[in-house]
């Protein structure tokens, strides 16, 4: 099958990948199974992650460079009610996922009302300021000595500690996200944001209310964003504010673009295809240039903007509509 097709027939994608990874820790792969499924955990959370910031980008049009700021109150978010409070991943993903809501109905409601690069640039600089404060607040974040001593989950007092165990979860909470984002594309919420992406003059004209969607979705993508910062913290045990640098932002946003803006299973798509590529540059790349893998990701965006622009799999709904205009343009 096709990407094409696959555009058009996503629960096909979904059904498929979601046997493999059931499957996966299970098959047969020598000493390297711990290695591939700790890379397979990082891809899966990415794909929460790129989920997270496509409603932002992808389903409303606006562009966000802060998103990796919702990822890091999440993490710490988690860290310090299980430092301090010894309280369960179970109810610290509720209360990180409603604290990044919160923080981005805070930034979201004045900020809005901003367009293009102006609201760019202040969610980059809302990004910076929270790594500035997790940084500088030794009496909370302990600053640049990191958090250490962050509790494992545990399910009926069982520690989670295996990376079967972890991988596992993450897709428990993959298609937690991946029901809530579906069912948000399909509702009339979802059609206000894809009116408001096509066109806000058009969307506001026929009765939409931009500020107040514009904020939900800012405020759902955040959640998402801090519920898998939840997830990163208690799976590493440790954070440190150079983990929430601003290149996640842009890998994130990578993601989306690579694998189409606005698709789901583009989203998923590019995750699957551009983290795993980290660890392949990591084992080609001399030690001392791991970094330069950025440029070859820049290179990979280049050439999909010049042979592929709409990413590997196109937003079925735009193309659609694309061929009604079409039609409607016959007529005329």
């Amino acid at each position: 099958m096709d990407l094409e097709r696959l555009g058009k027939h996503p629960r096909l994608f979904f059904l498929g990948l979601g046997l493999l990874a059931i499957l996966l820790p299970w098959l047969p792969m020598g000493g390297s199974t711990n290695y591939v499924l700790r890379i397979l955990t990082t891809a899966v959370l990415y794909m929460i992650l790129a989920l997270g910031l496509n409603i932002v980008p992808g389903f409303t049009g606006l562009l966000d460079l802060g998103y990796v700021g919702f990822y890091g109150i999440g993490a710490y978010t988690s860290g310090l009610l299980a430092i301090h409070y010894n309280m369960s991943m179970w109810l610290i993903l509720p209360l990180a996922a409603l604290n990044g809501a919160l923080w981005g109905t805070l930034l979201g409601a004045p900020t809005l009302r901003l367009t293009g690069d102006y609201f760019a640039i202040v969610t980059f600089g809302f990004s910076e300021l929270v790594v500035l404060v997790i940084r500088n607040e030794l009496w909370l974040t302990r600053g640049p000595m990191g958090l250490p001593g962050i509790s494992p989950p545990s399910i009926f007092g069982h520690p989670l500690t295996r990376d079967w165990e972890f991988f596992y979860l993450i897709l428990i909470l993959l298609l937690i996200v991946l029901v809530v984002v579906t069912r948000l594309q399909d509702s009339r919420v979802g059609r206000a944001w894809f009116a408001i992406r096509e066109d806000e003059i058009a969307a506001q004209c026929s009765g939409v209310n931009l500020i107040r969607y514009k904020v939900t979705a800012f405020a759902i993508s955040a959640s998402i964003g801090a519920m898998a910062g939840a997830f990163y913290a208690k799976w590493f045990k440790f954070i440190h504010p150079d983990m929430f640098k601003f290149w996640e932002s842009i890998l994130i946003l990578c993601l989306i673009v690579f694998g189409g803006m606005g698709s789901i299973a583009g989203t998923m798509l590019g995750a699957l295809i551009l983290i795993p590529l980290s660890e392949v540059l990591r084992a080609v790349l001399p030690q001392g240039l791991f970094s330069a893998r950025y440029l070859i990701y820049g290179l990979v965006l280049v050439l999909m903007m010049r042979w592929r622009p709409e990413g590997l799999i196109p937003f079925e709904r735009a193309q659609a509509r694309k061929a009604w205009l079409a039609k409607e343009r016959l007529k005329i």
